[in-house]
């Protein structure tokens, strides 16, 4: 009976190990949830009212937009998006929310737009390398492809004849 108790004992400890290591492992797998921007108060920009704002009171109210539009009217954008990632993947968008205040030329709100996630743009790179119009060059193209260029015709290279700035054409 002593051999199996001790047995029982081991097996307990190794049990012990095992789950130990087991959640050390998975710890590293948590999902990640992060806020980028502008933390949206609802009750704050629903207090925003076109033809009674101005720029003074927005910012007063809402504070410094994430940023102002450079081309034409100056709308002000709040941008908010919280993300989430599974350990070492990309993170994803969870939830986005854009606010645009526009603005009319004597700087009085005109309208406030609110645009969610589906505003995001989804884009698929194709690999490693971006794909280019014109010839495809090999290594030894590229490193030995200007021999016997350099003074050709038509490339310049300078001579002396005239109009070129040389000793005889001034």
């Amino acid at each position: 009976m002593p051999q199996f108790s001790r047995h029982t004992r081991r097996g307990r400890v190794l049990i012990a190990v095992g789950l130990s290591a087991l959640l050390l492992g998975t710890s590293a797998c948590t999902r990640i949830r992060t806020h980028q921007g502008y933390q949206v108060d609802k009750l704050l920009v629903d207090s925003v009212q076109p033809g009674i704002d101005n720029r003074a009171s927005v910012e007063g109210t809402l504070g410094r937009p994430s940023f102002a539009s450079q081309f034409g009217q100056q709308d002000w954008y709040y941008v908010s998006r919280s993300m989430r990632s599974l350990a070492f993947s990309n993170p994803k968008p969870v939830d986005q929310t854009v606010l645009r205040v526009r603005f009319d030329p004597a700087g009085n709100v005109v309208a406030v737009d609110r645009m969610g996630l589906e505003q995001v743009a989804h884009i698929s790179p194709s690999g490693d390398k971006t794909p280019t119009l014109g010839r495809h060059r090999s290594l030894f193209d590229e490193i030995f492809g200007n021999i016997g260029a350099v003074g050709a015709g038509g490339m310049g290279g300078g001579g002396s004849g005239p109009g070129s700035g040389g000793p005889n054409g001034s």
